[in-house]
């Protein structure tokens, strides 16, 4: 953690929606005059995509397991964690980005699937954000979530996870529903030894829970909707938090532990600006104290 430079984290796996909540913070620090660094998790894989679809062609054909994108083995954690503690100490660390698709592409001059050198943040920026699968991972090896000044993890029920992921792979990136079905299969045993510890690390969770029926998210023919949701908001700490506030601003929501607040779907983006603004102004003011 550190006063001078914060770092947020935003954690979740693919298909959790972690770029609406990167949206939301776009917005909040647009509103307030912030300068953000933002931080792919993408950018931290060990393999491009040629080169982790050859891994996976060696490992079935040896009857091994096949690697996952959130495991440690694909991915380079050290080199994550120590861009999590260069930054905290002198606001700066290096990164890279991940190429998704053809128009990334063209921005970036280097085809799908791999990526661009890496490269110094620029000094001067107010705070880093990172958004990815592992904000917030602590293993034998590496402990990411010490360096965070604020953790966030978005972890929708994990049938609706799914049903995102599957939709977004069809549309954005063309899989079949079957070779999506199979990276879902494979990653399991990583999902749950890797992803799901680290939301005991975080400091709020927001998990959505949808109100119509997703028994089988492999055939579902449409996400449910925000309306068709209701959003569980989980404080690690509340102490310090106006649940009165927040249930006098967000309409029909109500508390269902003395930590967590449960709101309709669609007002999960006014739940995120009234809860995040504050922790984030508070973030910029320690760090205006400490140059003074």
């Amino acid at each position: 953690m550190s006063a001078k430079h914060p770092i947020i984290s935003v954690t979740g796996s693919s298909g959790a929606g972690t770029t609406s909540v990167r949206r939301t913070f776009e917005q909040i620090f647009r509103r307030e005059k912030i300068t953000a660094v933002f931080i792919e998790g993408d950018a931290f894989h060990r393999y491009g995509r040629d080169a982790m679809n050859d891994l996976a062609e060696e490992a079935a054909s040896a009857g091994t397991p096949l690697l996952s994108h959130f495991g440690e083995a694909a991915n380079l954690l050290p080199e994550l964690e120590q861009l999590f503690k260069s930054y905290g100490e002198i606001g700066t660390g290096r990164t890279r980005h991940y190429v998704h698709d053809e128009t990334e592409a063209e921005l970036f001059g280097t085809p799908p699937g791999t990526f661009t050198p890496w490269e110094e943040i620029p000094y001067g920026t107010d705070l880093m954000i990172y958004e990815g699968l592992h904000g917030a991972a602590v293993t034998k090896n590496v402990n990411i979530a010490r360096f965070a000044d604020l953790r966030i993890g978005v972890v929708p029920v994990i049938n609706l996870e799914w049903i995102q992921k599957i939709h977004r792979d069809k549309a954005e990136r063309g899989y079949s529903p079957e070779a999506i079905t199979d990276v879902i299969l494979h990653r399991m045993p990583d999902y749950v030894k890797y992803i799901c510890p680290q939301f005991t690390e975080t400091d709020i969770n927001f998990q959505r829970i949808p109100t119509v029926d997703t028994s089988n998210p492999f055939v579902a023919r449409w996400i449910p909707t925000p309306d068709e949701s209701m959003v569980v908001i989980r404080f690690k700490n509340p102490r310090g938090i106006d649940f009165s506030y927040l249930q006098s601003m967000i309409h029909d929501s109500f508390m269902s532990r003395a930590n967590s607040i449960v709101i309709p779907g669609g007002k999960l983006d006014l739940a995120m600006q009234l809860i995040l603004t504050p922790m984030i102004l508070q973030l910029i003011e320690r760090k205006r104290r400490t140059f003074f």
